[in-house]
């Protein structure tokens, strides 16, 4: 017995160590030793006799060799070697045949039938029952990126083992739960732990990843920003507008004041021949006057619309309910829910407000235009009346000195 037991092993050593493709970091030779040193205990504390023991021993060391076959059908492969192995050193055939369904009794699907099969079983799953069983695992999930292909995320390895180890996998001899199915227990424990963990983790990340969302989107969308950037700018349009308006009643009430005197003073003087000379500047005073009054009134002059919109108007987002001008004849439920519509749907709220500054950037400058125009006829009209008055002096100065010499 031993001296097989000591070839099996030296052979099954070098195969490994040789043969075997260095991607299988978990079924390799430390896997086999630890089976092996599994069946042992087991043998022992089961009291089987020397002949089991041996043929649970040697289907230990040969159980992975198929490995070095490759990944498929590795149990049908081990046989192979095993069977070779044995019949060279004149194995009889029915302890050969044992061995053999012992191996192929290590199967994934495989149902144990006697002992031998429930403790070569479980030998081979008792790395459950280890204080290393994460570490373990981890070299399988490696070798199964390796050699499957196969990649799994941390929630989902954690998901494979705990649904292996709660609904997958048993130990099938008394000896091996007594032994061992309490670490299993512990190793679900911390799976589960670490399952909780991961997914607390999880979402610590997501919220994180929420809020870089959201600090983005509002850097995206400053809408602060574009809050204060509409007030200044609505802001400085009104003050403007109020001085473009404060300038026009300036003039208006210079040339009321001016037109007041004209009437009073020059036009009741008219009458007599003697101030003929005046009335041409008179009148191109009191023109010019005019002129500028008349602009300054269309200057200050306020436009009002038709006072009412539509909900297709609303709907279709064409009304700018901003400006008293499109509601004021509207009635107060009507406004309300145009206002309603408009502030849940940011796009119409913001459009509202560019429109709005749009419009009344167009007021502001129809007003300093009409101001400019206004100054310049002022301005032009004082000039000319000056030089009318003058000329119309000096004229009469002349007359009057020529009707004296006559």
């Amino acid at each position: 017995m031993e001296n097989i037991l000591l070839e099996a092993e030296k052979f099954v050593v070098h195969l490994l160590n040789e043969k075997l493709n260095n991607t299988f970091v978990y079924h390799n030779l430390t896997h086999t030793q630890l089976v092996v040193a599994g069946v042992k205990k087991l043998s022992e504390a089961s009291g089987l006799n020397d002949k089991e023991k041996e043929q649970l021993e040697l289907a230990a060391w040969f159980h992975d060799t198929g490995f070095t076959k490759g990944v498929e059908t590795h149990e049908k492969e081990s046989v192979k070697i095993a069977s070779d192995f044995l019949k060279k050193r004149n194995y009889t055939n029915d302890d050969t045949q044992v061995i053999l369904d012992l191996i192929l009794a290590t199967e994934l699907n495989h149902k144990p039938i006697n002992l031998l099969e429930k403790l070569i079983r479980d030998a081979d799953s008792s790395h459950i029952g280890s204080k290393n069983y994460t570490g373990i695992c981890e070299l399988l999930r490696k070798e199964w990126e390796l050699t499957c292909d196969k990649v799994l995320t941390d929630a989902e390895w954690l998901d494979e083992n705990i649904k292996w180890l709660t609904t997958t996998h048993q130990f099938y001899s008394d000896i091996a739960a007594s032994k061992w199915e309490e670490r299993k227990s512990k190793n679900l424990a911390q799976l589960l732990k670490d399952q909780n963990k991961l997914k607390q983790a999880n979402i610590k990340l997501q919220q994180k990843k929420d809020q870089l969302k959201f600090k983005k989107s509002k850097i995206e969308l400053p809408e602060r920003g574009i809050e204060t950037m509409f007030r200044v700018a609505l802001r400085n349009h009104i003050t403007l507008s109020d001085i473009a308006d404060t300038k026009a009643n300036i003039l208006l009430s210079v040339n009321a004041i001016i037109i007041s005197l004209v009437i009073s003073n020059l036009i009741s003087k008219l009458d007599n021949p003697s101030n003929g000379y005046l009335i041409l500047p008179t009148a191109i005073f009191a023109l010019f006057t005019v002129v500028s009054i008349v602009l300054s009134v269309l200057a200050t002059r306020p436009n009002v619309t038709s006072g009412k919109f539509t909900k297709e108007d609303v709907a279709n987002k064409k009304v700018n309910l901003l400006f008293f001008g499109n509601f004021h004849k509207m009635k107060l439920d009507e406004f309300e829910w145009a206002m309603s519509e408009m502030m849940q749907d940011r796009d119409y709220l913001y459009g509202s407000l560019t429109k709005d500054l749009y419009f009344l950037g167009l007021v502001l400058n129809r007003k300093y235009k009409l101001l400019r125009i206004t100054y310049t006829v002022f301005m032009v009209g004082i000039v000319v009346s000056v030089i009318a008055f003058a000329v119309a002096f000096k004229y009469s100065g002349l007359a009057t000195r020529a009707t004296t010499l006559l």
